[in-house]
């Protein structure tokens, strides 16, 4: 993993990749047709613009040129690359290197090992947030495009900050961070609003965990983790199926077409949905 933290466009140079064809993209194509699903994985993407196929040298550098991105693709069952995206809203780890995508991404993914089509669209970390943090917070700009998209499945890709020290964060790592969930709950308020999903959207939020050094400009940089599948739609709660903790990893198996976990009311804390499920303050 290159890592999120780099200070410059020649320091993230080496782990450039090129478009939909580098090693991020040929892991998602092996896992997805061994596990029988649809993968989505991130990675810094070195492009010519305008050409999502082009074949670069063995090694990318910033002097030859190389227009990078914070992307996203999407690999079916089959092995085939279904969507790429492009991170629009960039936050200030990005800036150093990449460069704003054209816009967020909706469309029809094929789901799973029989292709189901459904109506998806995708983001990454900063992208929920307002435009450059100078946006009024309700414009609410990924929302919105969630709603509007009528997105059945949204995912988010993310590399979520917390300000907690790494002693604090080490003594709470199967604890998920339940602002950070509320947060993520916020900006996608639209979704419950009387235009809203409805039914069910599952919004998948992949975070990540850990820590990595220090920027200039934030500080120690040192992740939220709490990666969790939700259930938004009209109206005042979030079923969530289920969450990890801040610094907890590994896969989150959910059915999503039985009884979620959690229940988050709005404007309050997390309730469990069946007394016999794992309490996620423990």
């Amino acid at each position: 993993m290159p890592g999120y933290n780099h200070p410059s466009l020649a320091a993230i140079a080496p782990f450039l990749e090129p478009t939909a064809a580098g090693p991020s993209t040929r892991w998602a194509a092996r896992t997805a047709k061994r596990l029988k699903c649809t993968v989505a994985v991130g990675y810094p993407e070195a492009a010519e613009e305008g050409n999502y196929n082009t074949i670069f040298d063995k090694h990318i550098t910033a002097e030859a040129g190389a227009v990078a991105y914070n992307s996203l693709v999407f690999v079916s069952a089959s092995g085939d690359v279904v969507a790429h995206y492009r991170k629009s809203f960039l936050y200030y780890t990005d800036e150093t290197w990449a460069q704003e995508g054209s816009g967020f991404w909706a469309g029809v993914l094929p789901i799973g090992g029989k292709g189901q089509q459904v109506k998806a669209a995708a983001g990454i970390c900063m992208d929920v947030n307002p435009y450059k943090f100078e946006a009024p917070w309700t414009a609410y700009e990924f929302g919105n495009h969630a709603r509007e998209s009528r997105a059945k499945i949204v995912v988010i890709s993310m590399a979520w900050l917390t300000r907690l020290s790494a002693e604090e964060l080490s003594s709470q790592v199967m604890s998920p961070d339940e602002d950070t969930v509320s947060y993520w709950v916020d900006r996608l308020s639209p979704l419950f609003g009387p235009q809203g999903a409805d039914p069910e959207t599952i919004v998948v939020c992949a975070n990540r965990t850990g820590e990595e050094g220090v920027s200039p400009r934030i500080g120690e940089v040192r992740y939220a983790g709490s990666s969790c599948i939700m259930g938004v739609q009209k109206g005042n709660s979030v079923r969530i199926w289920d969450i990890f903790g801040r610094a907890q990893e590994g896969v989150l198996l959910v059915n999503t077409t039985g009884p979620a976990k959690y229940t988050i009311k709005l404007g309050v804390k997390p309730e469990q949905e069946d007394s016999a499920a794992e309490n996620p303050t423990d």
